[in-house]
């Protein structure tokens, strides 16, 4: 009988669908399954789910016993918005009072949503009075909504949020009827009535086409004798049950970027950083701070919506991104690719084709300039120069790279466009790849600014099969560390297997009391319990936005408590090598400033700072901040500690006062205080969080001073 326990994750790319299999205690890769994505199967990408998730069992001898974890991502509920297969949607308003009740009639009286592709969302809207809502009124409306063609209904009601009573009445009543509906205020807790209700209409909009594959797919995992719950991917790096996704399946949109960084971060320890995700058409640009991914609304057709994904900027320049030029010239590269344009790569040619190969000019699509180079081989196909010729013809690439091609072929195509641009063919390929860059080093520095990312901390994040192509030109040019990981080409199916479990709770709450905080940090955890996470494994931390007056808890998750660690365990040596690589200094100028055997904090002089790394038994890097201060203390004294602490490490510019972030080490817990800015918010949630430690019991302060702007 096998002792092994495999977690399964499956990435539903443009081109492929992968599966891989993890070892559950060693974190190595036991097998791989890979199947053309079915876009045009009558169960769509769900086809390929199962039969690349088949593949991975039969090919590598995979047991459905030893399946403890297995988790998809999917295309479906983007393409659905994208091309408009979408259902019309009934709105029922719901409010009361002469006031509230005009208001909440306008505001949820929203128009067609137009998605910006030349589709809508066909949207009727009726409204009820809180004091008219009879079982019987309600069941009566649904049914003239129906009547009308409506075939999901979504309950919005004023301050829903608040009393959910009446948003769950229609949800009942429409579920008798068979009728699929979205509570607005089950979508998200925040105010802002008619954002509210847009985000339930766009989720309600998708359910039928959601519901269909869903339970398709979850019957066909089922056939195949496993018995652990499908998880689906979220696309703010998450994962939640089937169960929970067939009620919120707007969740999953971008969750293919999302497992890309969840991969980058397990497989990499990535704690700070500028992720790439780089195609063979477009690149997927993110960040990574403090070991968590960075999360934004959705926009949807130029709405702005309540859908939480990853914040990800798209760009049209890729691994196979053609060169557009004229004589004497290397105008652009990209948007157009190879692959859209039905020609290979020069790079991955034979060379003898090049022999009395000539160069001319094509317009790939009908909107497309006339100016993209593509070559005449001398067997007449015609194959392009792209970003991935450029990067073989300089040796940029490493021998095991996905992207790595043929020397000699990338170089004949090159002396042809040479010969056009009146230049060397290294010179031509460098301008190449510096046209290309020029549009990723924008994002990269306005994605450094929104986030406030520390400089000197930043690590460039490479996966996709053409990572090594703009990753490392990028790099060199910005001269900041990168990091491509093994098996980059399937590092999303590695996201997918090693994700967690993340439920998100915000509200509008103007000056939050410790208590506030603590009720949402609470109902975060038993929102992340209800999609499958284990009470033991879950961790929770806050964000604050004083300007919004939002507040935001996140809760992340393991799905089973792991009997065997993922890695071994990280000696104080090594941690003492992980802290020194990251700040970029010599080993023998960091020290151990506290352990407690779990954690590892270290520190060092540098540029008049004191960088510091708190580092976790498996290596990983939970915290990095450029100036941080540390001290042990008690939990009898951690009041008193910190208040010492707090005084000292706050910035003062005039009248306004900077406060430090705060984190606080328990055992093998690490608090996450960052972001909260009072601090009778951080001492009464210290206090209220760690009411189980004895007085005695140790505690790790470090506070990060948060540098003037």
């Amino acid at each position: 009988m096998s002792n092994r326990a495999i977690r399964i994750g499956i990435d539903v790319g443009g081109t492929h669908t992968k599966a891989v299999a993890i070892d559950n205690s060693t974190n190595e890769i036991v097998g791989k399954g890979s199947v053309m994505t079915t876009h045009h199967h009558e169960r769509g990408v769900a086809a390929g789910v199962v039969e690349a998730f088949q593949k991975c069992l039969a090919e590598n001898d995979i047991k459905p016993e030893e399946v403890i974890f297995i988790a998809h991502s999917t295309t479906q509920a983007t393409n659905a918005l994208l091309e408009g297969d979408v259902a019309r949607v009934g709105v029922i308003g719901v409010g009361g009072g002469w006031i509230e009740g005009y208001l909440a009639k306008k505001q949820t009286r929203i128009k067609d949503i137009d998605l910006g592709t030349g589709k809508f969302i066909e949207i009727d809207h009726t409204y009820l009075k809180v004091k008219e809502m009879s079982q019987e009124k309600v069941t009566d409306t649904i049914k003239e909504l129906v009547n009308q063609g409506d075939r999901v209904i979504v309950a919005s009601k004023a301050f829903g949020v608040d009393n959910m009573k009446e948003e769950r009445l229609v949800a009942e009543e429409a579920e008798k009827q068979g009728i699929p509906c979205s509570m607005a205020s089950d979508i998200t807790k925040l105010y802002g009535l008619t954002t509210r209700t847009r985000t339930a209409a766009l989720n309600a909009s998708i359910l039928p086409k959601m519901l269909e594959t869903a339970n398709s797919t979850e019957e066909s995992v089922r056939a195949t004798n496993i018995k652990v719950p499908l998880m689906i991917m979220r696309g703010d790096g998450g994962v939640m049950e089937i169960g929970e996704m067939k009620k919120r399946p707007i969740l999953t949109m971008l969750s293919g970027p999302a497992a890309s960084v969840i991969g980058a971060l397990m497989y990499l320890r990535a704690s700070n950083g500028i992720y790439f995700e780089v195609g063979g058409t477009s690149t997927n640009i993110g960040v990574i701070k403090n070991g968590r991914p960075t999360v934004d609304y959705s926009i949807i057709g130029g709405h702005r919506t309540y859908v939480n994904s990853l914040d990800v900027r798209v760009l049209g320049v890729a691994g196979g991104s053609m060169v557009r030029a004229k004589k004497g010239a290397v105008i652009d590269v990209g948007p157009r690719s190879a692959h859209i344009a039905g020609v290979g790569y020069a790079s991955f040619t034979a060379p003898e084709l090049f022999d009395g190969a000539t160069l001319y000019h094509i317009k790939p699509r009908e909107n497309d300039s006339t100016d993209y180079v593509v070559i005449r081989l001398n067997n007449g196909e015609s194959v392009a120069i792209t970003n991935t010729c450029a990067a073989n013809v300089l040796g940029i690439l490493e021998e095991t790279d996905y992207a790595r091609g043929n020397y000699e072929s990338s170089c004949k195509a090159m002396q042809l466009l040479a010969d056009e641009v009146g230049m060397s063919i290294e010179e031509t390929a460098k301008a190449i790849l510096t046209k290309s860059c020029e549009k990723i080093i924008p994002v990269i520095e306005d994605l450094i600014t929104k986030y406030k990312i520390e400089r000197e901390q930043i690590v460039l994040v490479g996966a996709g099969g053409g990572a090594g192509t703009l990753l490392t030109f990028t790099a060199n040019m910005l001269d900041f560390k990168y990091q491509i990981p093994k098996n980059a080409e399937v590092i999303s199916s590695i996201g997918v297997a090693l994700a967690m479990v993340r439920e998100m709770v915000e509200r509008t709450i103007t000056s939050p009391t410790a208590a506030d905080i603590a009720q949402l940090k609470k109902e975060a955890k038993e929102l992340a319990m209800n999609s499958g996470a284990v009470e033991d494994s879950i961790e929770v931390y806050v964000e604050i936005d004083e300007q919004a007056q939002k507040v935001t808890a996140i809760a992340m998750g393991s799905t089973e408590v792991k009997t065997t660690d993922l890695m071994k365990n990280c000696s104080e040596e090594e941690a003492i090598d992980i802290a020194a690589e990251s700040i970029g200094i010599a080993r023998n100028e960091v020290k151990l400033a506290a352990s407690n055997g779990f954690i590892f904090v270290v520190t060092a002089q540098k540029n008049g700072k004191s960088p510091v790394r708190v580092i976790d038994k498996k290596g990983f890097i939970k915290i990095q901040r450029a100036n941080g201060f540390v001290e042990c203390t008690t939990m009898k004294e951690a009041a008193d500690t910190l208040k010492r602490m707090w005084d000292t490490t706050s910035n003062f510019s005039r009248e306004v006062r900077i406060n430090p972030d705060v984190y606080v080490i328990a055992g093998s817990r690490v608090l996450d205080y960052s972001g909260i800015p009072e601090f009778t918010q951080v001492s009464g949630l210290i206090e209220a969080e760690l009411c189980d430690q004895a007085p005695e019991d140790e505690l790790i302060l470090v506070l990060a001073r948060n540098e003037l702007a």
